[in-house]
């Protein structure tokens, strides 16, 4: 099952809360003296008392049920499997501040990534492509997809300040390399794009390589950085100077290191056309077959939820005000 709206999903916090302060308003009245009324305390319960404390439990549960029917639930109605000759390739790209660098152009270093990127997943037709950002965190942007359309938008509103800053190389490695684990390693490869060298998150880029090594994925690294880096561009007229973050040597030998490693390459992109030569020497990884089931249509389940919801809210509106009325 899938939310198609699951933005809605954060409204679940009201009915947590309302129970959490009818829960604190019950017990702040149970403390209440009145030993005028001590004559009443041998007077017969009322049975509606103890059904009014239903009514809270009706509001809740209803609640509950209407915010996931606006959340509309959903489940695969016509799955089809598809039979494809693909290389399965997971992009791992570096969204850190040091990408603003504007030592590349058009642009940063980022919008030109971007572009490269958008026109390298729109030659891969028949491919399986998915996409993973890091910074001081990975995020599983896109798994493996033969919707290249989606693929390229999604491509497109990648920006600077998405994740917290950092360079996680090792997470991401792991994090594509999990979308990658049941498919056939031959035609399985990781493109990592980055600017700098690993400074946090678990594993390390080197224990993430020997994990693709042993899966027989092989990891393409790819170093963003030209040999003038000493400005960086604000806007079309100003430049600020000796700010823009370089590979250094160490750098580079640790992104060659993870790439040989696992029978890859490392690539130095100085400039946009190194770097778009670069991703089509990736068009050497053999296709394989691989079978993908592919969901064609949706069936909508919110009637399930809004029913119950309405007749629970209904009901506890009707015995709130008639049989279960209590005297203000």
């Amino acid at each position: 099952m899938r939310f198609a709206d699951p933005g809605f999903l954060i409204l679940l916090v009201l009915p947590v809360l309302y129970a959490l302060w009818y829960r604190r308003r019950r017990a702040s009245a149970g403390q209440l003296a009145l030993p005028s009324l001590g004559f009443l305390a041998e007077s017969p319960p009322d049975p509606r008392a103890r059904w009014r404390a239903l009514l809270p439990v009706l509001r809740f549960v209803g609640a509950v049920l209407l915010i996931l029917a606006l959340a509309r639930p959903q489940e695969p109605r016509d799955v089809r499997e598809i039979r494809l000759r693909s290389r399965n390739i997971m992009l791992a790209l570096d969204i850190s501040s040091s990408m603003k660098a504007g030592d590349f152009e058009p642009g940063n270093r980022l919008a030109v990534a971007r572009r490269v990127m958008n026109d390298f997943v729109q030659r891969r037709e028949g491919d399986l492509v998915g996409l993973v950002l890091f910074a001081g965190r990975a995020f599983l942007q896109a798994p493996l997809t033969p919707d290249l359309a989606l693929l390229q938008r999604i491509i497109k509103r990648v920006d600077i300040g998405m994740l917290p800053d950092g360079t996680a190389i090792g997470t991401a490695l792991a994090m594509s390399l999990n979308q990658l684990k049941d498919l056939p390693p031959k035609a399985s490869t990781i493109v990592l794009v980055t600017d700098g060298a690993n400074n946090t998150g678990r594993p390390t880029p080197l224990v993430a390589a020997e994990a693709a090594r042993t899966l027989g994925v092989r990891i393409q690294t790819v170093g963003l950085s030209t040999l003038d880096t000493t400005s960086v561009a604000l806007n079309s007229v100003w430049r600020i100077g000796n700010t823009a973050a370089r590979l250094t040597s160490r750098d580079e030998a640790a992104l060659q290191r993870m790439a040989e490693r696992t029978g890859g390459r490392y690539y130095r992109a100085t400039d946009r056309s190194a770097l778009e030569e670069i991703m089509s020497q990736i068009d050497q990884v053999e296709r394989s077959e691989v079978r993908v089931g592919e969901t064609r249509e949706y069936r909508e389940l919110y009637p399930f939820f809004l029913l119950p919801a309405l007749i629970l809210l209904l009901l506890e509106l009707g015995l709130g005000t008639t049989w279960l009325r209590s005297v203000p």
